[in-house]
Order: C-alpha cells, then sequence, then structure tokens
C-alpha cells in the first residue's frame, strides 16, 4: 500500500491571537488558503520595498516624531518579511530564494 499524499506544514504571512505563529496543514500549495497566503507574502514584500523608498526619502529632514513613527513601520515590515523568508526556507529546504 503505497503512502498518502505528502503532507507538509506551511507558516502563514499572519499571526492568530497573542500574536502567536498560524500554520497550514496541506498536502499541496494550490488550495484557497495557501493561494490566499501567497498573495499576503507578495503584498508584504512589495509593501516593505516601498516603504524602504519612502524612508530613504524621509530620513534627511525627518522630525523626531516622523522617525520614531518610521521606526515602527519598518519594525512591523521587518517583522512580516523576515516571517515570509521563514515561510520559504521551510518550504524549499533551507533556500529563501524560490516562492
Amino acid at each position: 500500500m503505497s503512502p498518502g499524499p505528502r503532507r507538509t506544514l506551511r507558516l502563514l504571512p499572519w499571526t492568530g491571537s497573542e500574536a502567536k505563529p498560524c500554520f497550514l496543514i496541506t498536502d499541496d500549495g494550490g488550495g484557497r488558503v495557501s493561494r490566499l497566503a501567497d498573495v499576503t507574502e507578495a503584498i508584504q514584500l512589495d509593501m516593505g520595498t516601498q516603504l524602504l523608498a519612502h524612508a530613504e526619502d524621509l530620513l534627511p529632514d525627518a522630525t523626531e516624531t516622523q522617525l520614531r513613527f518610521l521606526a515602527a513601520r519598518l519594525t512591523e515590515a521587518l517583522r512580516d518579511i523576515l516571517r515570509v523568508v521563514e515561510s520559504r526556507e521551510r518550504r524549499t529546504g533551507g533556500c529563501a530564494c524560490r516562492p
């Protein structure tokens, strides 16, 4: 008797209650939640790119209040991007270069 499809555990790009990680147990990457996670990851990466460009423009003349706000948003973006990297490393066996 052959084993069933290989089930994997995917770290999702959002957190649950109390900022705990969310996982999806799946046997393929084409399900509805997997596709939603793929879109969310793409949005998070794009937002990080846009925020970095904004930060580069803002930094030379930023006020203390602007810097604090920017630091908070950059921290959020970095946290999201690191979660995407961790998720992709889990799915690709250690190389986050492939989605």
